[in-house]
């Protein structure tokens, strides 16, 4: 059986970063960076006041409390020429340029509020708060660098530097299909032999919590050729594809079936459990890369985290490879079959992590309940209660 970690080699090698394109800053979420974004300007552009207040001369409310006049008002987006002599107080507003010679703002909090004359009744000390030009960003300074997801207060910064477009890698769409004579589309009756279809809900929703764009295309029965039409009218939209199902040794087969005689699609046996029986390769004249998984819910969610979602980093330009883990102690004993490495699921909390009870991989109920997986290495076939072990979290 091939390694784990040899398969996700290879997946890693095949697949490409999208190439990058550039989209409104409205659109761009969810995408990744394929440039530097620098500032024009420095940010703030200017001095302004952090409050709504008086702008002052430090030195003239020292002595507070102090009465002095009020020559006028500065409202946020005043672009006029504003100035302050020495005793002289300026109504000022949040975000208002500072006046020239003022270098203090006093907050409105601690005056008698006064329009025409104001009473001061604590000093401000030098720069009191007075937001200074260039003090969030300089001009030139980068904000934003290449392979950043952008998210709202990336988006944010887009707009503050005055970006309109960006240049980014867009999320991969992502059409994932299911197999199977037995599958019925939740929400219509089940007739004899049949159970709801629930691995394309999973696996798109974990495509888009990966950061892609995932559409479901349904459910085929058993027929390869009926598989065959379905992704051919599925490859016009997608950036990759995933099939669950129809990899494993049975007479039915279709996903099998119909890709191996192409020759562009592996399917092997990887020393896994659960997960065993896995497909990869590339379809279509675009090539693009299918994941063939197999069709047990566990072993196909599994699947996905192993080799799916690092193989998605890849092509959105992120740094890609295992899956991040922790440290955990065991709180019960751990079986695992010999040259296999196990992924059990498990609930981390804090430092400890207990494994579930059913382990089944057609078992759903039980991995809805799990927050992380166990790891147990191929040459391990048993651990006891208390055992420091690897734990990938969900």
């Amino acid at each position: 059986m091939k390694p784990v970690d040899r398969h996700l080699a290879d997946i890693l090698a095949a697949v490409r970063p999208l190439a990058p394109l550039e989209v409104e800053i409205d659109a761009a979420l969810g995408a990744v960076l394929a440039e530097d974004v620098a500032s024009p300007v420095p940010l703030p552009p200017f001095d302004n006041s952090a409050m709504d207040g008086y702008a002052v001369r430090a030195e003239d409310v020292a002595a507070a409390p102090v009465t002095l006049p009020v020559i006028g008002d500065v409202a946020a987006g005043d672009g006029g020429l504003n100035a302050l002599g020495p005793g002289l107080v300026t109504r000022i507003m949040t975000g208002a340029p500072m006046p020239a010679g003022a270098d203090a703002v006093v907050p409105v909090e601690w005056t008698d509020g006064g329009t025409a004359r104001v009473r001061i009744d604590r000093p401000a000390p030098l720069g009191n708060a007075i937001r200074r030009a260039g003090e969030d960003v300089r001009a030139g300074d980068v904000v934003l660098r290449e392979g950043t997801r952008i998210g709202p207060a990336q988006i944010g910064i887009l707009a503050g530097v005055g970006r309109r477009r960006v240049r980014v890698r867009p999320r991969p769409r992502v059409v994932v299909l299911s197999t199977g004579a037995e599958l019925a589309e939740p929400g219509t009756p089940l007739g004899a032999g049949r159970i709801w279809e629930s691995n394309s809900f999973m696996l798109a929703a974990a495509v888009r919590e990966a950061g892609a764009e995932g559409f479901r295309a349904g459910s085929v029965t058993d027929d390869p050729k009926e598989f065959l039409d379905t992704l051919d009218a599925q490859l016009v939209r997608a950036d990759a594809v995933i099939t669950s199902g129809g990899v494993s040794m049975g007479a039915y087969e279709p996903v099998k079936e119909a890709l191996s005689p192409l020759g562009t699609v592996t399917f092997e046996k990887v020393a896994m459990q659960p997960g065993m029986p896995q497909g990869f390769g590339v379809v279509g004249p675009d090539q693009v890369p299918i994941f063939t998984l197999p069709g047990n819910p566990v072993s196909s969610f599994v699947s996905f985290v192993l080799f799916v979602k690092p193989a998605l980093r890849v092509m959105q330009g992120l740094p890609a490879g295992p899956p991040a883990t922790v440290r955990a102690t065991v709180t019960a004993p751990l079986r695992s079959p010999a040259g296999k490495r196990s992924y059990l699921r498990a609930v981390l909390s804090g430092e400890t992590v207990a494994p579930v009870t059913r382990q089944g991989s057609h078992q759903l109920a039980a991995l809805a309940g799990a927050n992380a997986l166990i790891v147990v290495p191929e040459d391990v076939t048993s651990l006891p209660e208390g055992t420091e072990v690897e734990v990938i979290p969900l």
